[in-house]
């Protein structure tokens, strides 16, 4: 009886929920206010970071920025204060490493207190074939795409189970969804980061702290000097995404506390065909996409920034 009941149960449940999730496609939930709010972004120097920092600058928030390229983020700093944002607050700090993680986390809630909005937003690509992935690399990827988020969500993440009040925002990544083509070290990292947000997700549910939220992004490639030289066969398909869209749709996603964000909505369907279709079915979905030929042309952002310094030199 007791699997009966708990059938019974579930079915029930899942017709709601699904009849809800219809509900708020057509009627928009109502937009969280951020003001006040305590944000802390990492990769904040630069790029999504920085677009981010903006976007919270310009609706109230209280802005902590983290990053290893102090410039950079000194002028994140300038441009939030541009935006309205009338405290910020910039630290330097390597993510890859725990212990200057926890040090810095420690100044924040002296300095600043306890963080409400955490996006784990800093990563690194390599961009090489497997064999030529020095395994410093291969360590450097995993330590600032998913390891650090295990240090930023145990600094912060107690404080906001104990006032059940937070959200927890992970910028993983369309290749830690599907493995692709030069982005073993990149791809298994995001794989990574995206299980330790789902796993959260669900143990905060657990927990019953319903109030501190999760919001999962996984944007395709962002036209960052991250994914400098990348291409893509078909625009329409699969978009070279432009940064400030990216930022924009994060930001609504988490005013609106969404779960799981994929971009462009392309994506959704690609992941779905992935789990139904034969191995050599992917195979040719992705020669077709063009996905086994995307970076081919790849620099990055190491790679542009080498050349562009040369070309200063000989100017």
């Amino acid at each position: 009886m007791n699997a009966v009941a708990d059938t019974a149960v579930f079915f029930a449940k899942f017709l709601y929920y699904f009849l809800e999730s219809l509900v708020f496609k057509v009627i928009p939930k109502k937009k969280k206010d951020v003001a006040g709010e305590i944000v802390l972004i990492t990769g904040a120097g630069s790029g999504l970071g920085r677009l981010l920092a903006t976007h919270f600058a310009s609706h109230g928030a209280i802005l902590v920025l983290w990053d290893i390229n102090q410039e950079g983020n000194m002028e994140t700093c300038r441009l939030a204060k541009e935006k309205g944002a009338v405290k910020v607050f910039t630290y330097q700090c390597d993510c890859s490493n725990r212990k200057e993680v926890y040090r810095v986390a420690d100044q924040v809630r002296e300095e600043v207190g306890d963080v409400t909005i955490l996006i784990n937003n800093a990563g690194v690509v390599t961009g090489k074939p497997f064999l030529d992935i020095p395994d410093h690399m291969v360590e450097r990827s995993f330590l600032v795409n998913a390891i650090s988020h295990f240090w930023t969500c145990k600094a912060f993440l107690p404080a906001m189970i104990k006032a059940d009040h937070g959200h927890l925002v992970c910028v993983s990544s369309i290749a830690g969804l599907v493995g692709t083509n030069m982005l073993s070290d990149y791809s298994s990292s995001k794989f990574a980061a995206f299980g330790l947000a789902e796993s959260l997700f669900f143990e905060l549910t657990m927990l019953q702290k319903s109030k501190v939220k999760s919001t999962i992004v996984c944007p395709y490639f962002i036209k960052t000097g991250m994914f400098e030289g990348c291409e893509t066969k078909y625009p329409f398909l699969l978009p070279l995404l432009d940064q400030e869209y990216v930022a924009r749709k994060i930001f609504t996603a988490i005013l609106e506390e969404q779960v799981f964000l994929l971009i462009p909505k392309f994506a959704y369907f690609a992941i779905f065909l992935k789990h139904i279709i034969s191995p050599k079915m992917m195979i040719a979905l992705g020669e077709y996409l063009g996905t086994d030929t995307c970076m081919t042309s790849f620099r990055g952002r190491a790679k542009a920034e080498l050349q562009a310094g040369t070309e200063r030199k000989q100017q």
